[in-house]
């Protein structure tokens, strides 16, 4: 019997989650039943939708109890299979692996990763759920027109790094919020006209207003906070307001969201603001997944890793993510 690491959730965070809200335990290796695989695990993904998921508060995704075992996303290779449609070699992905070292998966839920186009991580990065969540929720959400100014928060994290490209890509004018100044370099390299450190604003409001002068017409919310104020301040007539994500609210995830009301600049402006879940869109995914891959072998796609090594660390590598310390899409290597 071999080891097999394996993160439970210990408690349900109460604030800012904190490394001893998990336990580590050595687990047997499990054994596969009807249409299953065993996977060896090589990659996992932390993101900030799971910060959702160890909350007793009600959301769109089932919760983890304490003592529950984590879950994500992640790429491994087969080991054993059950299912007449892999063979052990094959390397998959899901979102179903477990934060342990050997996991379980159904069959149903895998999907054969080629790594001949892109490495094989990139299927939780540019090619997995953080470029098509930036793909729909820029390109149908938002739904721009060419030149229109699209302000993108988080913007040099797994999804915004991608959605600021796909708007140079269609001609619109991308404009970052980021926490360093080195952040908000990547994202000018990506193609972002010019970028706001959020950290270091007096005054966010005034910095959004400056640097998008013709105001805002698309903004793709992934952290709520004051950046979404900011925005609110500066949206045009008939502007789009696209919830991908409330980062920011982290630290105080079961309290009310208590901030500025702007019903009144809704009203004038005539705004729209809908909230954005991925899984709307899976009938389009091949598509999505076709243009992402054109683009990225054209050159046109650019992505930073922040990489953690070992299972010791995921837990770590998911926090510091949360706090905004991560550079890039955050990422565990286990090999």
């Amino acid at each position: 019997m071999k080891e097999n690491p394996t993160w439970f959730l210990k408690s349900h965070p109460s604030g800012m989650p904190q490394t001893d809200n998990w336990d580590l335990r050595d687990m047997p290796i499990p054994d596969i039943e009807g249409d299953q695989l065993l996977v060896r695990t090589q990659w996992l993904s932390v993101d900030p939708y799971m910060r959702g998921r160890i909350s007793p508060a009600k959301n769109y995704a089932a919760g983890l109890a304490p003592g529950d075992m984590m879950r994500g996303g992640g790429v491994g290779e087969v080991v054993s299979s059950n299912s007449p449609h892999f063979a052990p070699g094959d390397i998959v992905t899901s979102d179903h692996f477990g934060w342990q070292s050997y996991t379980v998966l159904p069959a149903q839920s895998a999907t054969r990763v080629d790594d001949t186009d892109a490495p094989v991580q990139s299927c939780l990065s540019y090619l997995g759920m953080p470029g098509m969540t930036a793909y729909f929720s820029l390109l149908r959400s938002g739904a721009p027109k060419k030149g229109e100014t699209v302000l993108i928060s988080a913007a040099s994290g797994a999804v915004g790094q991608i959605a600021g490209q796909i708007a140079r890509i269609k001609g619109l004018d991308p404009v970052a919020i980021a926490g360093t100044d080195e952040k908000i370099a990547w994202c000018r390299e990506l193609g972002y006209r010019t970028g706001i450190n959020h950290r270091t604003t007096q005054d966010i409001v005034a910095d959004v207003a400056e640097a998008c002068p013709d105001g805002v017409d698309v903004f793709l919310d992934n952290t709520a906070g004051p950046a979404h104020d900011a925005a609110m301040l500066n949206l045009n007539v008939n502007g789009r307001v696209v919830v991908v994500g409330t980062i920011a609210l982290a630290d105080r995830f079961d309290e009310p969201d208590i901030g500025m009301r702007h019903l009144r600049q809704i009203m004038i402006k005539r705004a729209c603001i809908q909230g954005f879940l991925l899984d709307d869109f899976e009938a389009d995914y091949t598509t999505a997944k076709a243009d992402l891959l054109s683009w990225y072998r054209q050159g046109l796609l650019k992505t930073r890793e922040d990489v953690s090594e070992g299972i010791e660390t995921v837990p770590e590598a998911f926090t510091r993510m949360l706090r905004g310390e991560n550079f890039g899409k955050q990422l565990v290597r286990l090999d």
